[in-house]
């Protein structure tokens, strides 16, 4: 992940030394950058990600006391803790050493220099400094691991010829690094399937970062995602890796992808094209190894016809599509779902002898569940915490009544029916205009129109 050749700044008044080290060192390490002024170095470490920092001890003419560059080897190490910097002069004695390396520097040259020790030190510098960052990033994948460890444990439940298709489709697929678009209603377990296609693939030793990308602000986006270095921006007090960093070589799960903007859609698009990120405030480019699992609630085809998402975008994530059955559909996968979370709930809640009656299974089954298994799981667990007897009656169901709506018989007037059918769509899309137009076949603009024309009608 790290470049072994590394970044070097040079910074030093003289510039025959800036000329002789750049002919003797730029054949060895590639990269370097050379300044005559230390002012300038704040400016440059916030620009790029520095692994090592070669710094005069002495700039103003006639003071040789070291203390000019004892004093930037601490802004230094303030901005980048973790950069090397070795410390060069030509007025050198052990107390002034000792001083440096109390500092904070990794070594301390004398000019006129040997170049093979030169060299020698500096790799060595460059290999503490790679050290340090490849023990900070597996402490931080190390963290992110065990938030997920600590996530509770959930299942894919059910036994219907819907979901085992798409069970059938997860396994096919999760055995190789082909990006998957899961795509369903609110509450229908698409963060689970992602789950489930990162456990069953050669990845799972590895992270899942998940990422809700449509509650991301634009101005917390690209740190969110991409990182960023210390000084970047206001708050940016260390430098910190996005979410791309931390599913290296494990799988990157990016939900609600359909609610992000055209301009944020192209960032998107850019790192999952190329496989690298750029943290804010650095020029150096990292690569990343990920597998990309996309979800939306959305239809992203409608989408890309209204000018709302990428096309070239919705080709990347949709190389394999599962679409998620919502409960409704599922037939009685609504009673075996019922009953885990009646066993889940009676536990918690210390009531285990209560039981689901027929009339209350029925009920369920009559149920559309605009809120799919999420709000199967709340329903039982109110019920659970509500209930004063042993038997769950369907009293004990709290459910909404316009879902229980399935045929026309009981509208005497078309228009009846339209209000209906919008509030129903509005009500399972958890008032997403959007997402409701979909659902009824409509655009948003005819959508507005229509309700305009209800409230004017009344």
């Amino acid at each position: 992940m790290f470049s072994r050749n590394g970044n070097i700044l040079i910074v030093d008044d003289n510039k025959n030394i800036l000329s002789a080290l750049e002919i003797l060192l730029t054949p060895v390490f590639g990269e370097l950058k050379s300044l005559t002024s230390p002012e300038q170095i704040p400016a440059e470490l916030r620009k790029k990600d520095y692994n090592i920092v070669v710094l005069d001890m002495n700039f103003k003419a006639g003071i040789n006391t070291g203390n000019e560059g004892i004093f930037w080897l601490g802004k230094i190490r303030e901005i980048n803790p973790d950069i090397s910097v070795v410390m060069i002069t030509a007025y050198g004695d052990i107390e002034t050493a000792v001083k440096t390396l109390k500092a904070g520097a990794t070594d301390f040259v004398l000019k006129p220099w040997d170049n093979e020790k030169l060299i020698a030190t500096l790799k060595l510098a460059l290999e503490l400094n790679l050290s340090k960052k490849e023990v900070k990033h597996l402490r931080e994948r190390e963290i992110g691991l065990k938030k997920e460890l600590i996530r509770d444990q959930k299942y894919i439940i059910g036994s219907s010829p819907q979901l085992t298709s798409v069970l059938n489709l997860v396994r096919k697929v999760a055995r190789t690094d082909a990006n998957v678009l899961i795509t369903g209603e609110n509450g229908t377990g698409k963060e689970l399937i992602a789950r489930e296609i990162h456990r069953l693939s050669p990845r799972s030793a590895e992270a899942l970062v998940s990422v809700d990308v449509g509650s991301l602000s634009e101005t917390l986006f690209e740190s969110e995602l991409f990182g960023h270095v210390k000084g970047a921006f206001t708050d940016a007090h260390e430098n910190r890796q996005g979410k791309f960093e931390t599913a290296d070589r494990g799988t990157l799960f990016l939900d609600e992808i359909g609610n992000l903007s055209l301009h944020l859609q192209s960032k998107i698009l850019s790192a999952i094209e190329n496989r690298r990120i750029t943290r804010i405030g650095s020029n150096q480019v990292i690569p990343v190894d990920i597998r990309l699992i996309c979800a939306t609630n959305r239809n992203p085809e409608t989408m890309v016809r209204e000018g709302l998402f990428r096309e070239d975008l919705l080709y990347r994530i949709n190389t394999i599509h599962v679409e998620l059955p919502p409960l409704r559909e599922r037939g009685n996968d609504i009673i075996i779902l019922a009953e885990y979370f009646l066993k889940k709930y009676t536990y918690k809640y210390n009531k285990p002898d209560l039981r689901l009656n027929r009339q209350a299974a029925d009920k369920m089954m009559g149920y559309a569940w605009p809120g799919n298994v999420r709000e199967l799981e709340h329903t039982i667990e109110k019920a659970v915490i509500l209930s004063d007897s042993s038997i769950l009656k369907p009293e004990d169901l709290y459910l909404k009544p316009v879902s229980t709506y399935t045929g026309v018989s009981s509208f005497t007037t078309l228009d009846e029916m339209e209000r209906h059918m919008i509030q129903r769509a509005l009500d399972s899309n958890n008032g997403n205009f959007t997402a409701a137009a979909e659902q009824l076949g409509i655009t948003r603009q005819t959508l507005y129109n229509r309700l305009k024309k209800q409230r004017n009608d009344k």
